[in-house]
């Protein structure tokens, strides 16, 4: 699929920053046959109704976020709703339940309205229903015509989500439609916020639907069941929700940390009553392999371990392993991306770009990183770009004259490998060898 213009500055934009693009990330994807082929067996489980998990297991730049969000972008394209999710530390503890339904909701997106989606999903569950009504017979001219909408839609989520749905929820989206037809829009507004899972919703819209209080934490995945009954309502094949940077929990106090990680057991224990749901959670080996972390929950451990055999990983297992990029995967990434940025033909930029030169800045950037490539895509990513910027501004611009490379701006991960790596070499051997045991 050809890339359009918007996408493909966008993607050099958010890699000038350092940042993983959300659209055109098929442009560079590569050496990912295998775990991509197992993220469509998911998508095919979640859109033949089953409820499924996975786990994306993988070391500081492996590509945990790469991938996420490739499969959030293939997951629209197939027709499928979206939401992505950074765990943090403030806003966002797994074990409540109202936060991780807000910031699902909140963060819904399809293809043709990448975030803040629950509106339009709506509108498209609504005008379905009146479609059918109209289809069975029913003057939509009829001043009776919106009572019938009003009614089939109580009905419908009521079948649709086995009659599970709180009584709010269908309070709710009653007072949505009927405001909306008044012309009341901002009240309208109003009352999707609170289905969001907004806790500043003004009690005035709350009582022209007649409730009280916000979403709390028991009913919260009962709310999250009529979305998601909804959005396949909505002609939607399902609903795919990445939790990111999960090993964020274990930077949690114990007892906060204890209980997401028993939040995200409790999720995998019910994933088959939400029929159509994927959920994706990321984390590193220490998230899933540590007392601190999966390790220390027997339950959740179980049934997710990760096991090789004499080197080979089942793909189809709940983790599914991220490899670190070598060598050759950062110069074929680095290859696409020069081909694909967006230039003047009959700029030579390609030429100043040879593979000789990308493997000679490849050699260098790691070797700022202790010959670790495993950690330095981000660092060699706004590198070459840098660099393919000055080769199309600059004419006399020769890359080849690039003496030595030193890794700036470093994030946690990048400064904690660092400093690692020098610390090792700066020792003498014996406590080199100590030292290692100890790690």
């Amino acid at each position: 699929m050809a890339l359009s213009e918007r996408d493909i500055e966008h993607i050099f934009e958010k890699l000038r920053s350092g940042v993983v693009p959300e659209r055109g990330l098929e442009a560079f994807a590569v050496g990912i046959e295998q775990q991509w082929a197992e993220i469509h067996r998911q998508l095919k489980l979640a859109s033949d109704r089953e409820g499924v998990f996975k786990f994306f297991r993988g070391g500081y730049g492996c590509g945990k976020t790469f991938m996420s969000r490739l499969t959030l972008n293939d997951a629209q394209s197939q027709g499928f709703a979206t939401s992505f999710v950074v765990v943090s530390d403030n806003d966002l503890h797994f074990h409540k339940f109202d936060d991780v339904y807000r910031r699902v909701v909140q963060e819904l997106g399809t293809n043709s309205c990448p975030r803040g989606a629950l509106a339009d999903i709506l509108d498209r569950w609504i005008a379905k229903v009146e479609d059918a009504l109209i289809a069975a017979g029913a003057d939509e001219d009829s001043s009776e015509f919106d009572e019938q909408v009003a009614k089939r839609l109580e009905e419908e989520l009521a079948s649709i989500t086995g009659g599970k749905a709180p009584e709010d929820m269908a309070r709710v989206l009653r007072s949505i439609f009927e405001l909306k037809q008044q012309g009341n829009f901002s009240e309208a507004s109003a009352l999707i916020s609170w289905l969001s899972g907004s806790e500043n919703v003004a009690a005035s819209a709350k009582r022209i639907a007649g409730i009280k209080g916000d979403i709390g934490s028991r009913e919260a995945l009962d709310y999250l069941q009529g979305i998601l009954e909804i959005v396949k309502a909505a002609s939607y094949k399902g609903l795919v929700i990445v939790i990111d940077e999960a090993e964020t929990i274990l930077r949690m106090r114990r007892d906060i940390r204890e209980k997401s990680l028993n939040g995200i057991r409790q999720i995998c224990d019910a994933a088959d009553r939400y029929q159509g749901l994927l959920w994706i959670f990321t984390g590193t080996p220490e998230f899933f392999d540590t007392q601190r972390g999966i390790a220390g929950l027997a339950p959740l451990h179980d049934r997710i371990k990760f096991s090789t055999y004499e080197g080979f990983v089942n793909p189809r297992q709940p983790q599914l392993e991220l490899k670190p990029f070598d060598r050759e995967r950062l110069k074929e990434v680095a290859l696409k991306l020069r081909d694909t940025y967006p230039i003047d033909p009959t700029v030579t930029v390609p030429h100043k770009i040879s593979p000789e030169f990308i493997q000679q800045l490849i050699d260098k950037v790691t070797t700022g990183f202790k010959g670790d490539v495993g950690v330095v895509p981000r660092q060699f990513l706004r590198e070459f770009i840098n660099i393919l910027d000055l080769a199309h501004q600059n004419k006399n611009f020769d890359p080849s004259q690039l003496k030595e490379f030193k890794p700036q701006d470093l994030n946690i991960h990048e400064e904690s490998i660092t400093q690692e790596r020098n610390y090792f070499e700066s020792e003498p051997d014996d406590i080199k060898g100590y030292a290692a045991v100890e790690f």
